[in-house]
């Protein structure tokens, strides 16, 4: 649409009222709804639903077939896989409106959703948290937490560059392949980047 400063493909469908941030894309057959909040510089694929009220920060990617149901938050730069899932309740029936009932769920700054995961309702995935393909995740998960398997279980570390962490320094200490960094768990299940500003203040000072 010329006249405005995202960009919506003819087949796509943009309810009003909603708000949508500079340099955002949305492609074929994807369907944003009245009171949705997309920040800027986002990417969505083919066929995609939007739901209304839902909240999207910035240079969030969403890939084909992906539905974003009321109650969901993402946070900015999250990557949601082809066809990932997302819930709103968790206990639906065809013939009871379960619309009062609807759970938030909350993905961190950073996160990566794989392909097919499914997200049940009411989790909070932690900062550049990674879930692998086709994981079934039922509840938290800390940051930079790797997660796989039915369901979803911590397998490991990843770093913020989207690397399995399991190099080590000499002080023992994970270091990332591709930046450097290195990230220690500050205690068990608590992993903090030693090198990014956004950690620092979160670090144990015992």
């Amino acid at each position: 649409m010329s006249d405005r400063l995202f960009f919506a493909h003819p087949t796509a469908c943009v309810d009003e009222p909603c708000t949508i941030g500079a340099g955002t894309q949305v492609w074929h057959f994807s369907h944003v709804m009245r009171d949705a909040i997309l920040g800027e510089r986002c990417i969505l694929g083919q066929n995609v639903f939007i739901a209304s009220g839902v909240r999207i920060g910035n240079n969030v990617k969403i890939q084909n077939n992906v539905s974003v149901y009321t109650g969901v938050e993402l946070q900015d730069d999250v990557f949601c896989g082809p066809s990932c899932v997302f819930t709103n309740v968790t206990n639906p029936r065809s013939q009871i409106a379960r619309r009062h009932q609807y759970q938030r769920t909350l993905v961190r700054r950073g996160a990566t959703i794989g392909a097919n995961a499914t997200i049940v309702c009411g989790a909070t995935l932690g900062r550049y948290a990674f879930i692998a393909a086709g994981a079934v995740v039922r509840g938290d998960v800390p940051d930079y937490a790797l997660m796989a398997g039915v369901p979803a279980a911590r397998k490991g570390w990843m770093s913020r560059h989207g690397h399995h962490l399991t190099v080590t320094d000499a002080e023992g200490r994970m270091v990332c392949p591709e930046s450097g960094w290195r990230y220690s768990e500050i205690e068990p299940g608590v992993l903090r980047c030693l090198d990014w500003p956004e950690d620092r203040p979160l670090e144990s000072t015992g």
